[in-house]
């Protein structure tokens, strides 16, 4: 559970609670004790309300008094985060409580400068009918390449567009250097975040996702919230060209390495355009079948580095070291020599940024993570609040 976690407001039933009069004061000129009016507070939801909803606020009104102090917690110990009004008269929940919890209000109100005296309120959450969870990429504690984007995996579909809005309005990314960024709905299970440039490297990034109490449709609500830690490796930009039979290998802007490379023949293209590494295996078999092709080929291979959903790997290709450099024989892969293979998977971090050129099949968005495959404004427009974000600064401690 996310430490810090705050919670979202909205209309209330109050119940009226009157506190006991503050104690007794001396001196001339002033009000006695009994003279003092009774303090009052009215909490809302009221004690003994059942069903409430999760993003229901959470409200402490004080009447002939002042609040000194507000908590709301579940039978864990774990508090709703709320604010106090300058005139010290109204605190309430700034975020989404968690379902099918029940909290307890503990008010103190103080009469007159007297002693404050307590009252309190307990409520229930509703069960939800539908959960959501969340799952998240990239792996918590993994450096990533300067490409990477962040995918938040939903278990149901959100399809109002007020639903996505209340998602996003609970997702916060927070980094070591901030830059600009935004948010786009890849499908109903899916909103992917990419900064507008590359990420700078050495970036440390947070993302927090307080997802628990968010109202994500009829009967859809947010149960768990969730953080994820990340940091961002060195820029390793390849561009492979499909005409020149070329790899080129850059880190920092600095080529590296150049690897002579067969891609897919005429027929079997490989994809142009703005990829990443997804990820890596030692060894795997290429098996036709997956592409619907049963039987074509079937072949073991090493150094596999992914590029596309659909299949598209740069991986060792010892039977094509002949053309390699000279023609494209591939089934829509990248061939590479064994050595420069090796090298390449090593070389290489997961959202490292893969750019094709030169051929006839286009990349089809959503073949894979490909933020870039599109421009900024496309970005931006997929966002359900249809604006970008700043990223928040991540602190040191």
């Amino acid at each position: 559970m996310f430490k810090d976690r705050t919670f979202a407001a909205g209309a209330a039933t109050a119940g009226a609670v009157v506190l006991a009069a503050a104690g007794c004061s001396s001196g001339g000129g002033g009000s006695g004790g009994d003279d003092a009016p009774a303090a009052k507070a009215a909490i809302s939801p009221a004690n003994g309300t059942r069903d409430v909803a999760p993003d229901q606020p959470v409200v402490v009104k004080a009447d002939k008094g002042r609040l000194t102090a507000v908590t709301v917690a579940d039978p864990k110990g774990r508090k709703a985060q709320g604010g106090l009004a300058a005139d010290r008269l109204t605190w309430r929940t700034s975020r989404g409580l968690l379902p099918a919890t029940t909290y307890t209000v503990t008010a103190q109100v103080a009469a007159g400068g007297g002693k404050p005296v307590t009252a309190t309120s307990t409520f229930t959450t509703l069960t939800p009918a539908k959960k959501l969870e969340s799952g998240m990429s990239p792996l918590d504690g993994e450096r990533v390449g300067v490409g990477m984007p962040i995918q938040l995996l939903l278990t149901r579909p959100v399809t109002t567009e007020q639903g996505r809005q209340a998602v996003e309005r609970s997702l916060e990314v927070r980094m070591s250097k901030p830059v600009e960024g935004a948010w786009y709905w890849i499908s109903d299970k899916e909103v992917d975040f990419r900064p507008r440039e590359y990420w700078p490297p050495g970036q440390k990034v947070q993302v927090v996702a307080r997802l628990a109490g968010v109202r994500a449709g009829e009967g859809l609500w947010g149960v768990k919230d969730r953080t994820l830690d990340f940091t961002v490796g060195p820029r390793h930009v390849t561009t492979i060209d499909a005409k020149r039979h070329r790899a080129t290998v850059t880190d920092g802007g600095r080529t590296v390495r150049t690897m002579k490379v067969s891609l897919g023949k005429p027929g079997d293209d490989s994809y142009t355009g703005m990829m990443i590494a997804q990820e890596k295996q030692a060894a795997m078999v290429m098996d036709s079948a997956t592409t619907g092709n049963p039987g074509e080929y079937r072949t073991p291979t090493k150094w596999n580095v992914r590029m596309t959903y659909s299949g598209t790997f740069i991986h060792s290709a010892p039977w094509s070291t002949g053309s390699q450099g000279s023609a494209n024989v591939s089934h829509g892969c990248v061939n590479a020599s064994p050595g420069d293979a090796k090298w390449f998977y090593d070389f290489t971090n997961r959202g490292d940024v893969i750019e094709v050129t030169g051929t006839t099949r286009k990349l089809r968005f959503g073949n894979g993570p490909t933020p870039w495959a599109k421009s900024w404004d496309e970005w931006v427009k997929g966002s359900a609040l249809g604006a970008p974000v700043k990223g928040v600064q991540l602190s040191r401690s």
